[in-house]
């Protein structure tokens, strides 16, 4: 098995970390959305909330069928958008969106599985949609469950896909770009008798998954051993694209000084920081310049779980300003959420204005959630420290 880059379960890292990828800086092929690209969808403004373009319908991001009206639906990933598809003659869709392709749509390979719904353009050559391509082992399907846990999986993971490409990330497929690809690879315990258990981790553009956090109830176990706040199949993602993208938009460019000012020195051995973080614990001080207190076992790991947070942040914006969200309450010392200063292009949004929409918006999470009996949906306080490392991300993205 590949070395990983991290484990939160065994505490236990292998080598392999220090001399990863190619020490050239990588040539990003065409997936990566040129200003030009971003523009062109600006008549999609409201990504986060989706209509059947036939009945209005409101869907979502892992619908694959219109419920009032029946029509198919799919995410078109060059309009970063889901929408309605007509035909379906011979394989060919059609999209009735303003700048879809006119030479019409596949379905992913993985669409008649019900694993996918995701939609290619006619021109392409690929059977698999950019999501799909990335996985290049899924679970055993002749194992009972493993197809469910697969579904999982693959829906968490184009979730982070579409945060990577909103915000214009570069993302390429391994088997297109071997030496500054990403893939995925979903393993099992069970499908390797005796060997080590499989590790949640990242290494050289590989990010590989436990398919046991598909299971909600293990996962849950594993959150309340380990004394984690919060844990998905969706955190670990973004937590892991951090390490990908750390190697590709930080190591070895004129980033890397200030990263060094923000994160600290990641050059002393990181799997014995790793040891020591399990061995003894984050310092007691640990709230006031981490995220949370594994980032403070390492800067790649402090860097890995600021990634994911900022990735938790937009998201959750995108989806308040598309929804029109705002907060008026009636005494003035309450927080504030203006409609209008919400703006689902975060591509255009200064970060302190971020910022500003965050702690109201975690305020009226938390509240939402406790007025249900649940946790508080946001378990984090950030410090000033953790903040200015969210704003180097940010800059760090939309450079």
């Amino acid at each position: 098995m590949l070395a990983l880059t991290r484990d939160r379960d065994h505490g236990v890292t292998l080598p392999g970390r220090g001399n990863q990828g190619n020490p050239r800086q990588p040539v990003w092929g065409a997936t990566a959305l040129t200003p030009v690209q971003r523009d062109s969808r600006d008549f999609h403004e409201d990504m986060r909330v989706f209509h059947c373009d036939h009945c209005q319908q409101l869907v979502f991001f892992e619908n694959s069928h219109c419920v009032n009206c029946g029509h198919t639906l799919a995410f078109l990933s060059d309009l970063q958008v889901v929408g309605s598809l007509e035909g379906g003659q011979n394989g060919v869709w059609r999209s009735p969106l303003s700048g879809a392709d006119s030479g019409g749509y596949r379905l992913c390979t993985n669409y008649a599985q019900a694993i996918c719904n995701w939609a290619i353009p006619v021109t392409s050559s690929d059977s698999l949609c950019l999501s799909c391509q990335l996985t290049r082992v899924i679970p055993n399907l002749s194992r009972p469950g493993y197809k469910e846990a697969w579904y999982k999986l693959e829906v968490a993971k184009r979730r982070l896909l579409y945060n990577l490409l909103r915000l214009g990330c570069p993302v390429e497929s391994k088997l297109k770009a071997p030496e500054t690809g990403l893939a995925f690879e979903f393993l099992s315990d069970d499908d390797q008798p005796g060997a080590a258990p499989v590790l949640t981790g990242h290494a050289s553009g590989v990010i590989t998954l436990n398919i046991t956090e598909a299971d909600d109830v293990e996962r849950e176990r594993r959150r309340t051993l380990l004394h984690e706040p919060y844990r998905t199949i969706l955190g670990h993602f973004r937590h892991e694209s951090g390490h990908y993208y750390w190697d590709r938009l930080v190591k070895n460019t004129p980033r890397l000084q200030e990263f060094r000012a923000l994160f600290g020195d990641e050059s002393p051995d990181y799997t014995q920081a790793l040891q020591n973080y399990y061995n003894q614990g984050p310092p007691v001080d640990w709230q006031q310049r981490y995220v949370t207190a594994y980032a403070s076992s390492h800067p790649w790991e402090d860097w890995a779980e600021t990634w994911a947070h900022y990735l938790h942040m937009v998201d959750t914006l995108e989806t308040a300003a598309t929804c029109g969200l705002s907060m008026m309450p009636k005494r003035p010392n309450e927080p504030v959420l203006e409609a209008h200063s919400l703006l689902a292009r975060l591509d255009r949004v200064p970060f302190q204005q971020l910022i500003d929409n965050w702690f109201p918006l975690t305020y009226l999470l938390n509240n939402l959630n406790r007025g249900l009996g649940l946790p508080d949906a946001y378990p984090f306080v950030l410090s000033n420290q953790v903040i200015a490392k969210l704003s180097f991300i940010h800059r760090v993205i939309l450079q």
